[in-house]
């Protein structure tokens, strides 16, 4: 089977890292995962901080078969599938091969590519001037909004208008802004409480 036929049907992924850890942020924080970070990004934001992810040349293809292995040899019982941009590549093998191990899957996504495979969870996380594909805004468990500058208090609004009513809403600082970011966040959230807080708690703990 040749390189892109192993892509296509998503038997084979590039592969950046795998890791145990603890999700850091957003509703499951705190919950004990296995982080898969998937390379290729069509987003590109200015504040990623794993900008070594988006070309996907630059990390192997590993089956997915392998991976399986992996995360059982941990004592995982969630799957965190992040990126990147994983929705770039067919996730449905991947999905299938691990929900036959009782494993719960969770999807980390900027929405811009269309969805493939079952989720347990989904956390949806749209960028300004990206194209957002409208199912995202059904099948969301999660709506992740990173705050930069105030203006995208204006967009985080914008997205919570289209989302399912059932979406879990929260405001993350940037990172690299969130001294200055978290008051006017705090604020906000005080004056329209339907939002939570989401910390990247897991730099502040100095965890993977």
């Amino acid at each position: 089977m040749t390189t892109n036929n192993l892509l296509e049907q998503g038997i084979a992924l590039p592969i950046m890292e795998e890791f145990y850890s603890l999700q850091g942020e957003g509703f499951h924080t705190g919950k004990a995962a296995y982080f898969l970070r998937i390379g290729g990004c069509d987003v590109g934001c200015s504040f990623c901080d794993t900008k070594e992810s988006w070309d996907a040349n630059r990390h192997p293809l590993v089956l997915v078969d392998n991976v399986i292995n992996n995360i059982l040899q941990s004592s995982a019982t969630t799957v965190v599938i992040t990126g990147g941009e994983p929705c770039l590549y067919n996730l449905s093998y991947l999905c299938q091969e691990v929900a036959k191990h009782k494993i719960v899957l969770h999807l980390e996504t900027s929405g811009s590519e269309k969805l493939s495979g079952n989720w347990n969870w989904i956390c949806f996380s749209p960028k300004r001037k990206t194209i957002i594909q409208p199912e995202f805004y059904q099948k969301a468990n999660e709506l992740k909004v990173i705050v930069e500058e105030s203006i995208d208090l204006l967009w985080a609004e914008e997205n919570a208008e289209k989302i399912n009513k059932k979406c879990e809403l929260f405001l993350q600082p940037e990172w690299s802004q969130r001294e200055t970011i978290l008051p006017l966040i705090v604020n906000y959230i005080l004056l329209h409480p339907k939002w939570k807080i989401s910390l990247q708690s897991h730099k502040y703990m100095r965890i993977p």
